[in-house]
């Protein structure tokens, strides 16, 4: 069986303030092209389809465009709900399009119940995982304490009872949206940090023949039977250097994965270019750049005049200006933005505690003030549920 593997979509996101819809509809197109041309059986969507759980309409329309040529095709498509997804709007109507092939699983007390199509060889079950956030799944899935590897590990329990239950040589694949140990993530992903831990370990999805990721917008390996297909667009300058795809994933008799990257349209490459601002002006090894979305990293001393404008006569599409003069950790000028770089909300915290009191926290301070950001955490995503 030939799968296509796709995610984390984000229909009706930007790219700091550029309209993505257009790339997205052209992603779309070529999706569908891709399911035609190289004969795929079944293409899997492994959440984050819309960017935010109440999208704007232009985004539902071209979901709801997506759904219906995909439907034409009569190729099945299996999708689950991310953590940018509201899983309750995501899968209304989830009965009546099963029935045109479009299989939504976005409830987690369904993760044991698969959708299950069949080949040359047999049949192949395919159990969706929508994405698990731990404080509102925790009772469901009977865990003590709310954490990601807990209730994916119950959910995993569940896919393997069912597919102990069925006939032997029932092929299996997973969808699942989580930060899974080793994947390398970008900056646009949403933080998921539950207990100071984020990721799960790949062992949780022992037992399937395939393992489709969405969440890290990388296209990435984690072992040959799991894989993260990335964002098919760009999101942020830290993807620079992606690769956007999909995977082609061949599911042979016995299970055995060959896969090959598929690329999707590049709307416009993305360049990050450094160096004080007459240097960028001048440089002519930055000329290949001139088309491409910039960050500018000026290292000027001094902040120079209209630097912006400057900058968009040589690189018209500048979308971001960043100021970073060589300074030393310990200069009052270094800025309260550099200084939280790559620090999350728990760090920032206890160096807080720190800046007061003169001692950090101790460890069960540490247990409040992370229990504490837990809370919030899930009390967010309950009102993004209830909206």
């Amino acid at each position: 069986m030939r799968l296509l593997h796709t995610s984390d979509w984000h229909l009706g996101r930007s790219f700091h303030r550029v309209g993505m819809l257009g790339a997205q509809a052209e992603f779309i197109g070529h999706l569908v092209g891709t399911v035609r041309e190289r004969e795929v059986d079944a293409v899997v969507v492994s959440g984050d389809v819309y960017d935010r759980a109440v999208p704007p309409l232009a985004a539902v329309e071209l979901f709801d465009d997506a759904l219906h040529r995909l439907a034409d095709l009569g190729v099945p498509t299996v999708m689950i709900s991310g953590n940018h997804d509201s899983a309750r709007r995501l899968g209304v109507g989830a009965g009546l399009m099963g029935r045109a092939g479009i299989h939504l699983r976005t409830e987690p007390a369904a993760c044991g119940t698969p959708v299950v199509l069949s080949d040359g060889h047999g049949d192949v079950a395919f159990y969706g995982l929508p994405y698990l956030e731990p404080a509102l799944v925790k009772d469901e899935f009977a865990v003590e304490k709310a954490g990601h590897e807990a209730v994916l590990a119950a959910a995993m329990d569940r896919v393997r009872a069912d597919l102990a239950a069925r006939a032997p040589g029932t092929r299996s694949v997973v969808l699942a949206h989580a930060f899974v140990t080793g994947g390398q993530p970008s900056d646009s992903e949403r933080d998921i940090t539950v207990g100071g831990v984020a990721a799960v370990p790949a062992g949780v999805f022992d037992g399937v023949d395939y393992v489709a990721l969405g969440h890290l917008h990388g296209c990435q390996t984690l072992t040959e039977r799991v894989r993260y297909s990335g964002s098919p667009l760009p999101y942020s300058f830290s993807e620079a250097t992606h690769r956007k795809s999909m995977w082609l994933v061949d599911l042979a008799a016995d299970g055995a994965v060959t896969a090959e990257r598929v690329d999707c349209p590049v709307p416009r490459p993305l360049a990050r270019i450094r160096g004080t601002l007459e240097e960028l002006l001048a440089d002519p090894a930055l000329a290949p750049h001139t088309e491409a979305w910039v960050e500018a990293t000026l290292t000027d001393p001094v902040r120079p005049a209209d630097p912006m404008a400057r900058l968009t006569e040589r690189f018209p599409h500048t979308l971001s200006l960043v100021f970073d003069p060589a300074r030393t950790a310990d200069d009052p000028a270094v800025s309260y933005a550099r200084r939280l770089a790559g620090r999350d909300d728990q760090q920032i915290a206890e160096d807080f505690v720190t800046h007061v009191r003169g001692a950090g926290p101790d460890p069960h301070e540490r247990a409040v003030l992370r229990d504490a950001f837990d809370a919030v955490r899930a009390d967010d995503a309950v009102r993004e549920v209830a909206r």
